[in-house]
């Protein structure tokens, strides 16, 4: 018997739209084994405790890829991720779907191999990377492979989540973008991606604010967020060194500096002003990713 533990994941970083990444340490964590038959889940409600759930089909897909075919599936799901907040739930479900088949199948697939399997599951690779792999990733496609690679952060630099109380959903988020861009804004934001990556890899903390910059989605998912412009403004009179819509939203992420004491207590404090409810959590970035455990079986 095993636990695969899954962290969460901020993707779209600024500019970095589907290719930039980074895991911090928010985990699912789900227990798999092969039964003898039928589907046995638990630890989630009872409209996932069927086929759809999306660990079961992401194990499903890589049964399939794999040649295996599993007699039963029980699964014990923990999840701690919030769900369509913007912080790679779905991406940790297919992540940890792909790694259980992976482990009950025997066959032990690459990283790589399962990258490509749950980015396709997925659709875009910027959540699935930094799931497996931990840190802050760079991801694209090409054709049907993925390419990934780790980016190193400065040590001076954390992250604070701004996790409202209200989801939103990525189907909704993805309607609200064009389908074409103006080519200046394809510049900019080409230009900022670069540039972010630099200044986090240097803890260029003066650089930081312009990388975030973004002329994709951030302005046209802001109006789906209330209080959204708000709250960033906010950020930056506290100091912020940059800050990005998480995903596809609602959460807000925030780049401060590690030796920053006052700016969680000082939002937080901005926050509870406002209609909804927000949180404000300082995260640390998971740096090692996806991980199996093992564990004796009682009895």
């Amino acid at each position: 018997m095993f636990k695969i533990k899954v962290p969460a994941t901020s993707a779209n970083m600024g500019p970095g739209f589907d290719s930039l990444g980074i895991a911090l340490n928010i985990y699912n964590t789900f227990h798999a084994e092969e039964i003898e038959n039928g589907l046995k889940i638990t630890g989630c409600s009872p409209r996932y405790k069927d086929e759809n759930n999306l660990v079961i089909k992401s194990m499903r897909k890589c049964f399939d890829e794999i040649g295996y075919k599993a007699k039963g599936i029980e699964l014990n799901m923990n999840c701690r991720i919030p769900i369509s907040r913007g912080l790679g739930s779905s991406a940790a479900c297919i992540v940890g779907g792909v790694i259980a088949a992976n482990e009950i199948a025997g066959v032990k697939l690459s990283k790589e191999d399962i990258l490509r399997i749950a980015a396709e599951i997925e659709g875009h690779p910027d959540n699935i990377s930094p799931a497996i792999f931990g840190g802050m990733t760079i991801s694209v496609k090409e054709g049907e492979k993925v390419y990934s690679e780790k980016i190193n952060i400065g040590r001076n630099i954390s992250f604070c989540a701004i996790i409202p109380d209200f989801k939103l959903s990525t189907d909704k988020s993805r309607g609200v973008l064009p389908k074409e861009i103006p080519f200046v804004d394809a510049v900019f934001n080409v230009g900022r991606a670069a540039l972010l990556i630099t200044a986090l890899q240097r803890g260029k903390a003066d650089l930081i604010k312009i990388g975030c910059r973004d002329r994709l989605h951030q302005d046209y998912r802001g109006f789906l967020i209330n209080n959204y412009n708000e709250i960033t403004e906010k950020c930056s009179e506290l100091d912020s060194l940059g800050v990005f819509l998480s995903g596809a939203g609602p959460t807000i992420m925030s780049i401060i500096n590690k030796k920053d004491v006052n700016f969680t207590e000082s939002l937080q404090a901005y926050l509870d002003t406002l209609k909804d409810k927000w949180e404000v959590k300082k995260l640390k970035i998971d740096y090692k990713g996806a991980a199996v455990i093992k564990e004796e079986k009682n009895g």
